[in-house]
Parts: structure tokens; sequence; C-alpha cells
């Protein structure tokens, strides 16, 4: 029996192993081969279109650092879509210099509904747009974001993402967590993707995407409750490369709080499993038939992968109780089952403290912190990831619905940037 927990764990090691090599080569050729440089030949015509739902406290600093950009501010339009607001949001968007579009609907409920209706407002207006930015409420910008993109975008590229950072880091454990990771997926996931010219991945918000894909969507088609990596799959499997631009920095707000960050990571989860039931099998035919690496790429992404660990924790946690009611007949199950289990814990939480790591350092001047939180929220970053263990659980069997995340870091570009 010993000899089949031993064969049970190894192949669990494995297949985990297999699934995500990959990802560790990515972080080399990040560390040691230098990002692309882009220059535009022209500057494109753009709308700012922002789903914003009782976001008062935040939209104006937004509104602000789109207006402070270093690009000619004729060809940008701001777009709000106040979405069934209950407080100002609207007015203070207005005043901000927005034009705002209000949206009443309570059944159709979320980020993906607003956007649509947005874009269909805009296709009524006749106006001309050669592409369309698309942000959270909460969002500030670099002075040089729009540039930085429009150079990948004049290059080609019909969706572009950006290197995503936070207007809070140092909050707390949550906070932290939560902006280390985005940081290792803009510098060891999107950026080695774009080194090596395979496709990127959206992620959240600060994304560009251009008329035509979104009139050949016939608006935002993306319900579901992940619309940003919907989105991605989708355009993958059409054959879009989205493309990174590292220069292009984002400031986000993360949630602090444990229930918020509950909920948000709860809707996240679901909106995976979503995801995956949705378009697992096509990107498994890609996978075979075109033999595309950015399908398996996306594929390894929405993949419940965790549920490999799990299986093997529940595995071993069950030889462990028969070791133990069956103490006299099977005494070598305890001493292994127990050091599988202890082994599984520390080998996770060492990988995910060197990831942690290795980002931190790397990212150490654009991480707004102080040098003692930088270190100490190491240690707490795969606690962090740890946690999305009982919500991936939770996920599979709870009825998930959108609820809108409250913002109240209300700070402008020049005080994150300090």
């Amino acid at each position: 029996m010993t000899s089949f927990i031993s064969i049970f764990n190894l192949i669990i090691f494995i297949l985990f192993t297999g699934f995500y090599f990959y990802q560790i080569i990515y972080i080399f050729i990040s560390l040691f081969k230098e990002s692309k440089e882009f220059t535009a030949s022209k500057y494109h015509k753009y709308a700012v279109v922002i789903a914003a739902r009782n976001e008062s406290a935040v939209i104006a600093n937004l509104i602000e650092s789109i207006k402070k950009q270093n690009y000619p501010q004729d060809l940008i339009d701001i777009y709000v879509v106040a979405d069934n607001c209950t407080d100002n949001t609207a007015e203070v968007a207005k005043n901000a210099g927005a034009i705002v579009i209000e949206r009443f609907n309570r059944q159709k409920v979320g980020k993906g509904y607003a956007l649509d209706f947005a874009f269909k407002q805009i296709f009524k207006s006749k106006k001309k747009y050669d592409g369309y930015f698309v942000f959270d409420a909460d969002n500030l910008l670099d002075e040089n974001f729009i540039c930085e993109m429009n150079k990948v975008f004049d290059n080609g590229y019909k969706v572009v993402t950006s290197y995503r950072n936070s207007k809070n880091y140092d909050t707390n454990w949550l906070s932290a967590g939560y902006s280390l990771w985005f940081l290792r997926e803009a510098k060891y996931l999107n950026n080695s993707r774009m080194i090596l010219g395979t496709g990127c991945a959206i992620s959240g918000t600060g994304f560009l995407v251009s008329d035509d894909v979104v009139r050949k969507n016939n608006g935002w088609k993306h319900y579901l409750l992940t619309e940003d990596i919907e989105f991605t799959i989708d355009s993958t499997l059409k054959g879009i490369k989205i493309g990174y631009c590292g220069k292009a920095v984002l400031y986000d707000e993360q949630p602090y709080l444990f229930e918020q960050s509950w909920n948000q990571r709860l809707r996240w989860a679901k909106g995976f499993y979503q995801v995956f039931a949705r378009y697992g099998k096509e990107l498994i035919k890609n996978i075979i038939t075109k033999r595309s690496f950015s399908c398996y790429d996306m594929f390894v992404t929405i993949m419940p992968a965790l549920f490999l660990s799990l299986t093997s924790t529940a595995v071993n946690i069950v030889f462990l109780i028969v070791g133990i009611i069956h103490i006299e007949t099977y005494p070598e199950l305890i001493g292994e089952t127990t050091i599988a289990i202890l082994m599984s814990l520390i080998n996770s939480y060492v990988v995910l403290f060197l990831i942690g790591l290795v980002t931190t350092i790397t990212e150490w001047k654009k991480i707004n912190s102080t040098p003692w939180n930088k270190i100490k929220y190491l240690f707490s970053f795969p606690i962090f990831i740890f946690t999305y263990v009982p919500i991936s659980i939770v996920a599979l069997f709870k009825k998930i619905e959108w609820k809108p995340i409250t913002h109240s870091i209300v700070k402008t570009i020049e005080e994150v940037q300090q």
C-alpha cells in the first residue's frame, strides 16, 4: 500500500510539473532577454471606456490622469458608463470632463453588459475611433500610458494589455498578495509571451482593443463572471494575437478586507470554471489540430489544476486515516502519508515564495511600499495564494453573482508615484 501512495504522489507531481514547467522557462526568458522596443508612425484616435458603479470617490482622479497624458488630447474621448448608480458618479464624471452614459438594468448585471451598452451607444453616435481603452474607475495612469500603448497598437496588435501596478501595495497582506501576483503576471507571463511572439492575456483592466475587433463582435459579447479571460480565450481561438506593453503602467486598487477579497476571488474562481466549461474543448482541439502553443498556454491558465493538488492531499489524508484505524496492520502508512502531506505544503510554500522573491527583486523600484513591507509581505504571499483553496472549493458548488467592489483609496497619480 505504501508503494501505491508513493507512485500516486509521483504521478501527481509529474503531471503538475509537466503542465507548468514552461512558466519556469518564462521566468528565465524575462530575466535574460530584452523586450522589443516599438515606435509609432502616427497618433491614433481613441475612446476611453470606463464602467463605473457608485464610484464617485475615485472616478475624477482617473479622468484627471487621462487628461494629463503625454498624448494629443483632441485624439482622446472619455466615456463613463454610470451603471446602475445610486450615487452621484454620473455628475462627478461629467464635471471632470467625461461623456456620461447612464445605464439602468437590474437583470443584466456586470461589467460585460455595461461595456456592451457603451459600445452600442458609441456606434449610434457615428463617431469613429481606431481603438478603445477599457479601464476600471479606481485606476490611475502613468502620464505616458496611452503614448506607449499606441506604439504597440500601431505595430499591428489589435489588442494590447499593460503593466498592472497597485495604488495600495502596503495596506496589508491581502493588498500586497494581489499586487505581487499582478506584477508577476505582467513581468513573468505577458512580458515573456511578448518576447517569444506568442499571445498574451488580458488581466481585468488597462487594455486596448481595436475598433475592428469590437465591431466584428458587435460590441462586447463576453458576459461570464470573468469577462476579461473570456475575451482573451475567445480572441486566442480566433487567431488574434494579444500584445503587451510593459512601459504602459496602470495603478489599480486592491481589496484589503477579507470579506471583499473572498467575494471577489469567489467570482473569479467561478468565472474560470465557466470559461473552462465553455471553451476548454475548443482549446484542446486547437492544441491538437493546429499545434497552437497560445491555446495550450491559455488552456493551462484556465485549467482548474488546483484540483490535482487537492486530489493528492485528499488521497493522502484518506490513507492517513486508514493507517490510524488499522495501525497494527499498516503502521508505515501514518509516517509516509504525514510526510507526503507536509512535504506538499512545504514545497508549495517554497515555490510560491521564490516566485514572490524573484518578482519583488526585479520590480523593487516599481513597488510603492517601504523596504520592510516589501520583505515582510514576501512571507505572506504564499499564504494569500493558499486561501484560494477553500475559495475554489466553495466556487464549485455555490451560485455566484457579480457584486461591485467598494473602492476607497482616493489618491492622485502624483501621490501614487511620489
